[in-house]
């Protein structure tokens, strides 16, 4: 296994997307895959689709073999220089508007016009059945 002492800017990796001279970025290191196009099983078409851009997402979606992957290790020439993006963390936003105070006080509140129309009927029924 090549030990790495390369480090690669993703934009010179992107540089290296024909197929004579084809270079993919998988998890960071840099593979130089040109002499591998003609034998990948997936065809070279699916490689050169990887080139320009980080690819482990692909790379790990295909389910590739402990075999493969350790195969990879002859074509790694480096590593990618820059450290990967952060990513970036959500704010959250309440959508729930902040009501004035006076608002909330009535909300609180909201049983006594309930309470008052029944104790106003209770009070005119028995008014009404007082006078009969």
């Amino acid at each position: 296994m090549p030990t790495l002492t390369k480090l690669i800017t993703m934009k010179e990796a992107s540089e290296h997307n024909t197929a004579e001279d084809c270079w993919v970025v998988i998890d960071g290191k840099v593979y130089d895959v040109s002499a591998y196009l003609d034998e990948h099983p997936g065809g070279d078409d699916v490689l050169l689709k990887a080139t320009g851009k980080d690819a482990t997402e692909e790379f790990e979606d295909a389910g590739h073999s402990k075999t493969a992957r350790e195969l990879m290790e002859e074509f790694c020439i480096g590593e990618i220089d820059e450290p990967p993006s952060p990513i970036p963390e959500m704010e959250i936003v309440s959508k729930k508007k902040q009501l004035p105070h006076k608002v909330l006080y009535f909300t609180k509140q909201y049983w006594v016009v309930p309470a008052a129309a029944v104790g106003l009927s209770v009070v005119v029924g028995f008014l009404y059945l007082k006078r009969k």
